[in-house]
């Protein structure tokens, strides 16, 4: 695992820089450990509060531990409709956890997100950006145990 100090000299001197920093800690660690925000601080001469801003803005960055397999549900009208609550119990169920919670060992977190933009297939979820469409509380065991 690539120390977050080295990505962030990578791309320290490129413009919008900061924000793939961000990208390149989350693809190595899964999030962003806070201590990558204050080195980003001092790395790119910024406020520790506007490091920390860039980090928290975006809603696919996330500051603090979280699960190494990111499970988002659309929670969008047409998702919504299309039984996505259902999916969310079924999620919640398999993994023991409740939205906006990672597993105790690490492998899964559950979050939401705002349209994927796959609305002629929902519900929609993604894992780490990988969507699958058409998903019922049915199909919940087979998608996750592409992960374990």
């Amino acid at each position: 695992m690539a120390n977050y100090q080295e990505i962030i000299d990578t791309y320290k001197d490129l413009p919008g820089g900061l924000i793939e920093a961000y990208h390149a800690i989350q693809r190595e660690y899964s999030y962003i450990p806070e201590e990558a925000v204050f080195a980003a601080a001092q790395a790119f001469n910024i406020p520790k509060a506007e490091a920390y801003g860039v980090a928290t803005f975006y809603s696919y960055l996330k500051v603090g531990k979280r699960g190494k397999n990111v499970i988002r549900i659309c929670e969008s009208a047409p998702c919504h409709i299309a039984g996505a609550d259902k999916v969310v119990a079924a999620l919640e169920k398999e993994l023991g956890i409740k939205m906006g919670e990672s597993t105790a060992d690490g492998v899964f977190a559950l979050e939401f997100a705002e349209c994927v933009g796959q609305c002629q297939a929902t519900p929609v979820i993604t894992v780490n950006c990988k969507p699958y469409f058409d998903v019922t509380p049915e199909k919940i065991p087979t998608i996750l145990a592409e992960y374990k």
